[in-house]
């Protein structure tokens, strides 16, 4: 009997112990919004041209008024977002996310986002920028500053398994000035096929390069000639001759115009559509 009476007892203790937490996490004050952030830097005097050669330097420094909150204390989470100018932010993209009422921007942060956004690349886009206030690990209560809208000029962020055509037969010529290479990459989903629509100038030569370190140097010594692929065992299209110039570079006989160049290194096959 005493040992029912020692269970009913510690039973009740636990009972007792959970209504007073229960009561306790009632009571506890909800978090309110009270004040957005307020946007105060950058502008919209702003206007940028990104370059891939800086990348690393800061580009521009957010800078904004503290968000208010009633209740709790709790972390409040800033993040920067950037959307399509005159979009409403309907579809935002996270630039980054801090804890602090400033945040320092890089070159390369910012154009990724541009990227990841759909904006056109090497062209003026206006871009709405705001910040974005929240709380706790949910992020939750959300609150927005004012926005402003400001000028960037996003540069291209090719892949780094693509490879380049460097030649006469194509639009930038014989020069990496200026993103003047143009870019071969792999197809979506394959490993060993790429493929790109180029203008290619009938009668005249072009290369392939394996790598590019994005300077006006670019990078000559990592390449393939048609006698590369040749040798290889590859077929051919026969638009694609040996251009017996002391490089065996290739040289498209076609008329000028727009051609799909197709390289696939399981079949062994370089084509044109």
């Amino acid at each position: 009997m005493k040992n029912i009476n020692k269970l009913l007892v510690a039973f009740l203790s636990i009972v007792a112990i959970s209504c007073t937490d229960d009561i306790q996490d009632t009571n506890r004050e909800a978090v309110a919004a009270v004040k957005a952030p307020v946007l105060l830097s950058p502008t919209g005097d702003f206007n940028i041209i990104l370059s891939k050669a800086t990348e690393k330097d800061v580009v521009t420094t957010f800078i904004w008024d503290d968000a208010a909150y009633a209740g709790t204390p709790t972390v409040v989470n800033y993040t920067i977002e950037i959307a399509k100018a005159g979009t409403k932010f309907a579809a935002p993209i996270v630039v980054t996310t801090t804890t602090s009422r400033f945040k320092a921007i890089t070159v390369g942060e910012l154009n990724s986002a541009l990227v990841n956004g759909g904006f056109v690349e090497k062209q003026e886009n206006l871009v709405d920028i705001r910040v974005k206030s929240s709380i706790g690990a949910t992020s939750s209560v959300a609150q927005f500053s004012n926005f402003f809208t400001i000028k960037v000029t996003s540069y291209r962020t090719p892949l780094a398994s693509s490879l380049w055509l460097v030649g006469a037969a194509t639009p930038g010529g014989w020069s990496w000035d200026d993103d003047a290479e143009t870019e071969l990459p792999l197809v979506i989903g394959q490993t060993n096929v790429y493929q790109v629509a180029v203008m290619l100038n009938g009668g005249e030569a072009f290369r392939i390069f394996l790598g590019n370190n994005f300077t006006s140097n670019g990078n000559w010594d990592a390449s393939r000639s048609y006698a590369f692929y040749a040798n290889a065992g590859y077929t051919i299209t026969p638009e694609l001759v040996n251009a017996n110039d002391g490089d065996f570079n290739f040289k498209y006989t076609g008329p000028t115009g727009m051609r799909v160049l197709k390289i696939d290194n399981a079949a062994k096959t370089i084509t044109l559509e």
